[in-house]
């Protein structure tokens, strides 16, 4: 007969120390990545780049924006090769520090005004170290939180990268918003908008602080010790692990989504050329508050994951916000502020937390220790790389004076979603398959009876 064992590696403690490591750290790091999402939208195109013409100046603004996904690539093959290799926890570090300092020296930079093309050209480099960073974070926090977790729970502690990074967002948000409302326009784009840049230093002694008491995986550990860590685990991860990380990759484009509510969806609303007319503040509670309903619904369907299976939630997340992205569109269009934050609820909010709050823990059970960080981090970055190009395209194939931009730039958003869910539907179930198995095309899960058995055990003991 075999037995399974229920428990945490490192007990029921080390899965929620490993956990708060995985959401504080993500918050951080993706408050410095996304007030520069904010910036590019309600800010740079007007400080950074020639404003004889609106149009250009979005365009190139939302471009800086997706040069930080180019980087992304790069850094994955980096950071991931240092994950497999030299630790989860490590890399998680090195991430804090990349990001934080450059974060910090955007805040500091000259505008065009003052220097001329200079001012974009090290906005770039700087966007580019971003990405560089922002690579690792959730592939290494989502592998180190999955082997902390015990059988059973997996989805349900992963789900919780994800959380931080939503709080990120609406830290980014709620830093921006006391801004954009009680200082004047000249006062906020002359200095107000640096502030939330410069308080990035934080990122670099909390990151720190947090995560160096955190413990190395013990699935790391134990590769580690059988000197079984691989030399070269980006080759490794590409020549056995190619046919998920495809799959990966097409799921990863479900990035749209966000592109849609928080980058384009800013420019739409708030631009003056676009001929909308939202006002910064009152368009920055829009996603603040989709952001704050998916901090409450992430854990619960990390944890239907892990009743159900990774692959519902996210195929219907992905067709269900696809759609929705029309609506939200088309509210925006017609000035409805109420209209606008209801379908930021349901499509941001809810919706596309079935994909959101599962990835973390469907991506890295899809491949074993020896190359999980590497194979995820890579095919995850490929994907978000290509959509991060979208808002550039949006505001090309519907720039201002467009008469059909919610139908054009949602019946893409709609078919990108479409590619996510075929790849999800095509890929194996792995929530029932032991951690030791993970990877394994052939793996064999646990029975239902025995595994709904050993989960409910692991739910008494975390």
């Amino acid at each position: 007969m075999t037995t399974y064992s229920t428990a945490a590696p490192h007990g029921g403690r080390q899965s929620g120390k490993a956990a708060a490591s995985g959401w504080i750290g993500s918050a951080l790091e993706y408050y410095d990545f996304f007030i520069y999402a904010t910036a590019a939208s309600l800010v740079f195109p007007e400080i950074f780049f020639p404003s004889e013409n609106p149009r250009v100046a979005i365009i190139a603004s939302l471009a800086t924006y997706g040069v930080g996904y180019v980087a992304r690539p790069i850094g994955a093959f980096v950071l991931g090769h240092l994950g497999d290799t030299h630790g989860r926890k490590n890399v998680l570090l090195l991430c804090m520090f990349l990001m934080g300092i450059s974060t910090l020296l955007v805040g500091l930079l000259p505008t065009y005004s003052q220097v001329g093309i200079l001012a974009p050209i090290l906005l770039v480099i700087l966007r580019l170290v971003q990405g560089f960073a922002v690579a690792g974070e959730i592939a290494g926090a989502s592998s180190m939180i999955l082997e902390h977790a015990p059988f059973g729970r997996r989805g349900f502690f992963a789900s919780f990268t994800l959380q931080g990074v939503q709080a990120g967002q609406i830290l980014a948000a709620a830093v921006f918003l006391p801004l954009a409302h009680f200082m004047p326009d000249e006062a906020f784009n002359s200095w107000g908008w640096r502030i939330p840049f410069l308080l990035s230093f934080v990122v670099i002694i909390a990151g720190y602080i947090i995560r160096r008491d955190v413990d190395e995986t013990p699935a790391f550990v134990s590769e580690e010790s059988h000197d079984a860590t691989p030399k070269s685990p980006v080759i490794e991860a590409i020549q056995n692990n190619w046919p998920d990380m495809i799959r990966v990759v097409c799921m990863a484009l479900m990035n749209t989504i966000p592109v849609v509510t928080t980058v384009f969806g800013a420019a739409y609303a708030v631009q003056a050329a676009y001929g909308v007319g939202f006002h910064k503040d009152v368009y920055l509670w829009i996603p603040v508050m989709g952001n704050i309903v998916a901090c409450f619904v992430i854990p619960f369907v990390g944890n239907l994951s892990d009743r159900i299976g990774r692959r519902p939630p996210v195929i219907i997340g992905a067709l269900g916000a696809g759609l929705l992205s029309f609506g939200y569109l088309y509210a925006i269009s017609i000035h409805s502020v109420p209209l606008a934050i209801l379908m930021s609820l349901l499509m941001w909010g809810v919706v596309y937390q079935g994909y959101n709050a599962v990835f973390p823990s469907f991506y890295p059970e899809l491949f074993p220790t020896r190359t999980r960080v590497s194979s995820m981090a890579i095919s995850q970055n490929v994907g978000t790389t290509i959509t991060a190009l979208l808002p550039a395209l949006f505001a090309t194939v519907a720039p201002p004076g467009s008469a059909n931009v919610p139908l054009v730039v949602g019946s893409i958003a709609f078919a990108i979603t479409c590619i996510a869910a075929t790849a999800a539907w095509s890929a194996r179930e792995t929530y029932r398959v032991r951690m030791e198995d993970l990877g394994k095309p052939d793996a064999v899960p646990v029975d239902k009876a025995t595994y709904d058995r050993l989960r409910e055990e692991a739910m008494t003991s975390t």
